[in-house]
């Protein structure tokens, strides 16, 4: 005589407990009111974007002005502002190469300043009106051909405080963004969001050739915002991916944008930058830069590295460090990024 035996009551149970265990949840989310999506195990993204302080504001009016024009060799240079959020205006130079217009409009780049302790410098130094020569990127690029915006970012150059001073006035900042739930990361990204908004509101740029430049803080900023925004169709960074493993082993006071609260549980800032894929990203640095410790750093490419070969864009992650170099820009990391922004701002 068959019968149905051990076997089949098993299985014959473990059907039941998972209907009854599916049924059950199903019901718990309809008795709160849950979506699918508030179910669902949350992702790294997820867990960043929560960490960051939450989903950015719906966009006010830009409410752009051009201020001045200045001719300059080859390109002209407009000072200009725009609103970034209801009373708070970014100030930026904006370089644009002489025979770009409306009827011929061309790529652009948005470059995010370096940090470097000097308060007082932010969106002239990439324009080339002061600081450090190898740091005026925006001049190299729009001889490029790209029109080129440099905005200050919060606390640099014209976005100080009257009343508290270089580094004191950035730490307010930080504690309170984070007090208000959010970080500096979250208000930087807000703000280079609508540097982008700014650049597709403009005629003579390419809407669909948009990318982005940074070294040192600027190099934070551009795998910060990577993720979030999709318009940026190219990405290079120089100088900067210290990972929260790195900080911790060396004990590194980084500038404020590398910490996020509450993210280095869910993951590290080279699973932050892998969040671009399949976007090209480009990341140089500096053997030798105690900013940004190698050993980390090499495994942290490889991570960016493995998220764009999952994605099937192995060939738009590149990475690349120069051997006895310190926290610099050099003519070889210039280079690199002059043949990436031409492959994929220009050849693509």
């Amino acid at each position: 005589m068959v019968t149905d035996g051990p076997d089949r009551s098993t299985a014959d149970r473990r059907r039941f407990v998972a209907a009854t265990a599916a049924g059950a949840a199903a019901l718990g989310a309809t008795l709160t009111g849950a979506t699918a999506a508030e179910t669902a195990v949350p992702t790294f993204r997820d867990h960043l974007l929560r960490c960051l302080g939450g989903s950015w504001p719906a966009a006010c009016p830009l409410d752009a002005r051009v201020l001045s024009t200045t001719p300059a060799d080859g390109y002209r240079i407009e000072r200009i502002d725009y609103q970034v959020e209801p009373g708070d205006r970014v100030p930026a130079l904006l370089l644009v190469p002489d025979g770009v217009d409306p009827a011929r409009p061309a790529p652009a780049v948005a470059v995010w300043h370096q940090h470097n302790g000097q308060w007082h410098l932010g969106k002239s130094e990439p324009a080339g009106l002061a600081g450090d020569p190898t740091q005026h990127v925006g001049v190299r690029l729009v001889r490029e051909g790209y029109v080129v915006l440099c905005p200050d970012a919060l606390c640099f150059e014209e976005r100080q405080s009257p009343m508290l001073k270089n580094g004191d006035f950035e730490r307010f900042e930080f504690l309170r963004l984070t007090v208000a739930g959010r970080c500096m990361a979250w208000k930087n990204i807000l703000d280079m969001r609508r540097a982008v908004d700014y650049l597709c509101s403009r005629p003579d740029v390419r809407a669909d050739r948009i990318g982005c430049f940074g070294h040192s803080m600027g190099s934070t900023h551009t795998w910060l915002v990577g993720p979030w925004e999709e318009r940026l169709a190219c990405l290079v960074g120089s100088c900067c991916l210290p990972t929260y493993a790195a900080i911790e082993r060396t004990k590194i006071l980084h500038c404020f944008p590398n910490f996020v609260p509450g993210l280095f549980p869910h993951g590290d800032t080279p699973d932050v930058a892998a969040l671009v894929a399949p976007r090209p990203l480009l990341l140089t640095f500096g053997e030798t830069d105690g900013g940004s410790p190698i050993a980390e750093v090499r495994q942290g490419v490889e991570t960016i590295a493995a998220a764009y070969r999952a994605a099937g864009a192995a060939d738009r992650f590149a990475s690349f460090i120069e051997p006895g170099v310190g926290h610099a820009f050099t003519a070889a990391m210039w280079e690199r990024t002059r043949g990436w922004f031409a492959r994929f701002l220009r050849e693509s």
